[in-house]
């Protein structure tokens, strides 16, 4: 074992490391992406997405290209992972902010779109698998912990436009 002189604290599954002073300047990176609900029976189901780099199971996103707006990249996102083409829902915005790795601090912005079937056509190169979970079993599948925080974030906020 190598002493690299980083201290790492871990939260959530990812790793945060302190650099110390004369280190490297901090890259920003901004994603967007959607939290996507579909309602069949009175029930109400979620999209998850296992992505092929990293194995882990979240949200569709990805990065804001030159001209888009945070909604403009979240649609594009959605359907280039997913195949699907969301509304999405007035209101609900939420950031979440980790560091994939140390010299990295990254934000991305999540809206609630809802999805009128549930017909997907999977990204091959990026995702692994796609599912469609009811929205009680969703959190035991999702990997971070300011995942499953902002699906809790999503259901109040379903529950309270029905």
């Amino acid at each position: 074992i190598y002493d690299c002189g980083l201290s790492a604290a871990s939260c959530g599954g990812l790793t945060f490391f302190d650099l110390g002073e004369g280190t490297e300047e901090m890259k920003q990176e901004k994603s967007c992406g959607a939290v996507v609900f579909r309602k069949e029976g009175g029930l109400t189901h979620i999209l998850l997405l296992k992505h092929k780099y990293g194995g882990h199971w979240g949200f569709p996103k990805g990065h804001v290209e030159r001209g888009e707006n945070e909604n403009e990249t979240a649609l594009r996102e959605v359907a280039e992972e997913t195949g699907l083409h969301v509304d999405l829902i007035d209101g609900f915005r939420e950031t979440v902010e980790y560091r994939p790795k140390p010299n990295i601090q990254k934000q991305v912005v999540y809206f609630l779109g809802q999805a009128d079937t549930d017909r997907v056509v999977r990204q091959e190169t990026e995702i692994a698998e796609i599912r469609w979970l009811p929205i009680d079993d969703a959190p035991k599948w999702i990997a971070f912990e300011n995942h499953r925080q902002l699906l809790f974030k999503a259901r109040r906020y379903i529950d309270a436009i029905e």
